[in-house]
């Protein structure tokens, strides 16, 4: 069954639809570096003409040590998105990591993320599916595109037709992943629009020890080879001051490379689907 395409606030999601970004910090640091990303964001849209969502995570629950920033929490961190959503326009999506805070998310996000390792928990993507807004769901690194058959079903089991599913990188040995872009057809024949993570992907997962390693300067190449490759969006973490981010400051892309990218990438887009 297809999804006949839905909408995350004024951003357009289908199938058939034109290209979307998601993009923001990887953790909400403070009020201020979200409404400044925001502020970029807003601009870089108008200028290349694309639906953008702002995503960030109140809470880091799954970060490599018991030390790394995890963010303010549910109710700072939806007080913090609920101002950028106010303020810039944008519409603004978050993870959840337990079931009970989907409905509190529910109430301020226009999107709701399940993580990559949580994508099989089914008690949170059913939670998630009943608030009734959009669940973008991360095919887990361990899980084949096939297999997120399962996913979608449980959400459909669930009341929710609105879901969005996202490449992020499959496990490759230790501390390594790879993109396999079939990934992103096989996941569109299960009737739902698919979004690559061009920064996760070039995630080196704990390859630091205490922190996951990556590179960041393979993130373009990535996104590029995803929209021919067919995908319907892509997500990208960006940040004013990469080496300086709180989470994933490795493979987080300078939301100054993001206008040049976005360019490239609609006019592969607009070549393969006029």
């Amino acid at each position: 069954m297809e999804n006949d395409g839905f909408r995350i606030g004024d951003v357009e999601v289908g199938l058939h639809g034109p290209l979307f970004l998601m993009a923001g910090p990887c953790v909400i640091e403070s009020a201020d570096i979200c409404l400044e990303i925001a502020e970029r964001l807003v601009d870089i849209g108008r200028r290349t003409e694309t639906g953008i969502i702002f995503k960030a995570s109140f809470d880091k629950a799954n970060r490599s040590s018991i030390s790394g920033f995890r963010g303010p929490g549910l109710e700072k961190g939806l007080d913090i998105l609920a101002s950028v959503r106010r303020q810039s326009g944008l519409a603004v999506m978050t993870d959840v990591h337990e079931p009970g805070q989907a409905a509190a998310a529910g109430q301020v996000v226009d999107c709701l993320q399940v993580p990559a390792f949580l994508c099989r928990q089914t008690d949170l993507l059913c939670a998630c599916a009943r608030t009734g807004k959009p669940v973008n769901v991360k095919k887990g690194q361990f899980l084949s595109p096939a297999e997120m058959k399962n996913v979608v079903a449980k959400l459909r089991a669930c009341d929710n037709e609105k879901t969005i599913l996202t490449e992020r990188g499959t496990f490759f040995g230790y501390n390594r992943l790879v993109n396999d872009m079939t990934a992103i057809e096989n996941m569109k024949g299960l009737g739902v629009p698919v979004v690559f993570d061009a920064t996760h992907s070039t995630q080196q997962p704990g390859g630091l020890g205490d922190a996951s390693a990556g590179r960041r300067e393979m993130a373009p190449i990535l996104a590029r080879a995803a929209v021919a490759a067919g995908a319907n969006g892509l997500f990208a973490e960006v940040h004013t001051e990469p080496q300086k981010a709180k989470s994933d400051a490795a493979c987080i892309m300078p939301i100054d490379w993001l206008e040049d990218l976005l360019d490239k990438c609609k006019k592969i887009f607009q070549i393969l689907r006029p």
